[in-house]
């Protein structure tokens, strides 16, 4: 018995052993690297940068390209050659474009950039004032770029889901308020953003470059106060003047070695979604209107924006002709440079800048001359594109008109087919050539205005979106100016 006794006390003690040592290891056992359980900004900043970028500038997924099917044929940078009726260029476009442009920016990039900011605010896990700052400027630029699009959206209220007083169902504000909520935030970022700070990691767009962010923010805050400027001047004139002033606390963009943009990798992922789309489909020409206006300029630009004929010319194709009768053009597709997947994906440059100063010094809400801010503009665009402007240029564009300093920024914005919709629809200019007699277009024959709300929100957030549309001035329709039209 007692050896039987012995026998089984020292299995219990082992038993309790093994369950003790089990119990205090179960946590570590238990927790899968592959899925934590907490994220730091470094691994959210990624995909967040990527997500806006890529609905800005391209995107790959068919049936949800604002910028290539859209903007860049209505603004005529571009022009389809099939399918015309259905993906842009006839002012047709699918709701999928309204949908994946909402929910993507709503869902992958905003979300994200207010979880960065939560993680690194004040006394937050991840403390850091530049994580913070990166976070609010892109939100600045991803707000700005939805309310452009489509009008007043949910601001305010937006992103307050998982709030302590969570709220499901966000109030849309006015593009004034959207406006003058970015224009806050902007300035506040430049406060927060510092070169003396902690680095940052997960920058995929300046590497930690603090002072680029700085730059792209002041920048970004000149575009949002020159385009308010005709319905907000004295406020427009203070926000100019107070960066201007002082470039020591406001840097800005000053040359093209600063340009606000993504570098792309050839990797499956990574590559610059332009390349993704044209290199695989033969669908799109350089649009008649830009090809004309280049040629009329003798513009070597026109060198980098198209590609030529066999025997070295130029042609383009005219905008919403039928498939049938695009068939009958010979035209020029779109330049080397842009079927090149490590082509950079631009959200600002130098040469913008410059023009926004050309305009403001025009329409007197900056001091300086027009004519050298235009003329710094457009050597800028030059050498963005790896060119030197001729000595005689500016002769060539005559004298410096709202016309014509617009009409140098929209031959500038190529690729940026969003921006140079928004400031067509903001000034009139360029002014566009009369439809060719084959071209046939929906929209009640008028150059979209604006994309519609998707259709979520009439299901989702009805009530909302009603005064949203009352706040828009007009219907829920591709006709329906926006605030800040001249």
């Amino acid at each position: 018995m007692n050896r039987l006794y012995i026998y089984t006390l020292a299995i219990l003690l082992l038993t309790l052993g093994t369950m003790t040592s089990c119990t205090k290891d179960f946590e570590e056992i238990n927790t899968d690297p592959n899925n934590p359980v907490a994220i730091s900004p470094s691994l959210l900043l990624p995909n967040a940068i990527q997500v806006t970028v890529d609905r800005y500038w391209g995107h790959s997924t068919r049936y949800e390209r604002l910028n290539i099917d859209a903007a860049m044929c209505w603004i005529q940078h571009l022009s389809r050659n099939i399918y015309i009726n259905a993906e842009g260029d006839s002012y047709e476009i699918p709701l999928t474009i309204s949908s994946g442009t909402w929910n993507n920016i709503y869902k992958e990039s905003l979300i994200n950039f207010e979880k960065v900011k939560s993680l690194s605010g004040p006394g937050k896990t991840y403390e850091n004032a530049n994580y913070v700052g990166i976070a609010m400027v892109m939100q600045s630029f991803a707000y700005a770029y939805l309310t452009d699009v489509f009008g007043p959206i949910p601001y305010s209220e937006a992103l307050k889901g998982t709030a302590e007083e969570a709220i499901n169902s966000p109030k849309y504000d006015s593009m004034e308020e959207v406006y003058a909520g970015i224009l806050a935030d902007l300035m506040e970022a430049n406060d927060l953003l510092s070169t003396s700070g902690p680095a940052v990691v997960g920058d995929i767009m300046f590497n930690g470059d603090i002072m680029k962010w700085k730059r792209f923010a002041n920048s970004l805050a000149l575009r949002i106060a020159n385009r308010q400027a005709s319905k907000k001047a004295t406020e427009s004139r203070a926000i100019m003047s107070q960066i201007l002033a002082n470039p020591t606390k406001y840097p800005v963009i000053e040359s093209n070695s600063q340009t606000a943009e993504l570098t792309h990798f050839d990797v499956i992922g990574s590559r610059n979604k332009m390349f993704d789309v044209f290199s695989t489909r033969s669908d799109w020409n350089i649009s008649t209107t830009l090809i004309n206006k280049l040629l009329a300029l003798d513009d070597e630009r026109i060198t980098v924006y198209a590609q030529p004929l066999a025997d070295g010319s130029y042609a383009g194709l005219p905008n919403g002709l039928t498939d049938a009768a695009a068939g009958t053009y010979n035209a020029s597709r779109i330049g080397l440079k842009y079927l090149d997947p490590t082509a950079p994906s631009v959200l600002m440059t130098y040469a913008e800048v410059e023009f926004i100063k050309a305009e403001a010094a025009l329409d007197g809400d900056i001091t300086g001359d027009a004519s050298e801010f235009l003329e710094s503009a457009i050597k800028a665009s030059f050498k963005q594109q790896g060119l030197t402007m001729p000595g005689d240029y500016m002769s060539r564009i005559g004298e410096v008109t709202k016309e014509s300093i617009m009409t140098q920024k929209w031959i500038a914005l190529f690729g940026q087919g969003v921006e140079a919709w928004n400031e067509y629809r903001r000034t009139g200019y360029p002014v566009m050539p009369a439809p060719n007699p084959s071209a046939v277009f929906s929209n009640d024959g008028i150059l979209p205005t604006r994309i519609e709300y998707p259709t979520s929100e009439y299901s989702l957030n009805k009530a909302n979106l009603d005064e949203g549309v009352r706040k828009l001035g007009g219907s829920d329709n591709m006709r329906t100016p926006l605030w800040w039209v001249d």
